[in-house]
């Protein structure tokens, strides 16, 4: 392929006719288009790397080889490089039941860099907003209305809830991260570039300055307090019992059933089962507070289904939806314990008592 350097007007915005001209004219350049199936075949390929940083939070590096594509090529082959990413992405590597709306996902995303980076002053600025644009429009306002309808019309489920928290933060988190990525990158690889013919690297400013390390500094401090705060907010709203192992699960039943027992003389340990529904704590708090349902056991309905695999020790390793789901249990009453979340251990499942109230309900009437 021979070198040729690509000739160039450079605009300040995209918001006039002669930009497009131009955009439009790279469909006809044949150098452009390998470059562009370069591009696209590196971009797949990058699509399963991925570094974990936090639960749900991933550092992924599609989007560094999407951004430079885009600023070399455009909005209008970003657009068609978009779409093929997208379809033979998933015929090269299937995740899921293929929906044909996620392919605006991968459109959009290299539609926004090239409006931000084609033909134009490459900047610290310009790579921050361009992906700031991406997380904000593709990742958040138009991925969740995508994803509710794939749950709806694909999966028939109805479970997929918008604009979750840490959906939001996730993108918060991960824009200092993403921003310092590009900047690195493309300064890196633009003089690159610009020996092969493919960006005049005249038209690039990308020296960091105080004021740039100034703002990646700032949106590290927000990433950080983002990350800290939904941290914060997850352990306080979590159920530890989500967690637990059907091992853990039995243990602590068992230890919550005896105490339940014997808070409750009437009730017999043997035709008695307690389920841990829920298990919560605050930060920085002492004290765990387990929700409780406290079932009988239907000793005609056990005895006709009693086996190998399915004894006492099944009814005492449910969950809160087994336990629900299963008719040998009759749920007659509910409880909130709570305990020392220091002395929890392999030896003590549950910790030491603080306190336990419960609500037991006999013929249809309720009794404390």
């Amino acid at each position: 392929m021979p070198k040729s350097t690509i000739q160039r007007k450079y605009f300040r915005t995209p918001f006039c006719a002669e930009y497009w001209r131009q955009a439009f004219s790279e469909l006809k350049n044949t150098r452009m288009l390998v470059f562009a199936a370069l591009v696209l075949a590196l971009r797949i390929a990058m699509k399963p790397l991925r570094i974990p940083v936090a639960t749900d939070v991933n550092i992924s590096f599609g989007f560094i080889i999407n951004a430079l594509g885009s600023m070399v090529y455009g909005p209008v082959v970003g657009l068609l490089s978009g779409a093929l990413s997208d379809s033979l992405g998933y015929l090269i590597a299937p995740n899921g039941v293929y929906f044909f709306p996620f392919i605006l996902l991968e459109m959009g995303g290299s539609f926004i860099f090239a409006l931000f980076l084609y033909s134009t002053d490459i900047t610290p600025l310009r790579l921050i907003l361009s992906k700031l644009c991406v997380n904000l429009f593709i990742n958040i306002l138009l991925n969740e209305p995508i994803m509710v309808l794939y749950y709806r019309d694909v999966l028939h489920l109805a479970t997929y809830h918008p604009f979750v928290l840490i959906r939001i933060v996730k993108n918060i988190i991960m824009l200092p991260i993403e921003g310092l990525l590009l900047m690195i990158v493309f300064k890196a690889m633009i003089p690159a570039l610009a020996r092969s013919g493919f960006h005049p690297a005249g038209r690039v400013a990308l020296d960091f300055t105080k004021r740039h390390i100034a703002l990646l500094c700032a949106m590290l401090v927000i990433g950080i307090g983002a990350l800290t705060g939904y941290l914060i907010y997850d352990y306080n709203t979590k159920s530890f019992s989500a967690d637990y192992t059907t091992q853990e699960r039995l243990k602590k039943n068992q230890a919550m059933n005896e105490w339940v027992v014997a808070e409750k003389p009437t009730l017999k340990a043997e035709n008695t089962v307690t389920v841990i529904e829920s298990a919560r704590s605050k930060v920085g708090a002492k004290e765990m507070t387990y929700e409780l349902a406290v079932y009988r056991v239907d000793t005609e309905k056990f005895d006709e289904r009693k086996a190998d695999n399915y004894t006492l020790t099944t009814l005492n390793s449910y969950s809160k939806s087994k336990a629900s789901k299963d008719d040998t249990l009759v749920r007659i009453g509910t409880g909130t314990a709570v305990t020392d979340k220091g002395t929890i251990s392999e030896t003590n499942p549950v910790g030491d008592h603080i306190s336990l109230e419960l609500t037991m309900t006999w013929n249809g009437e309720t009794n404390p």
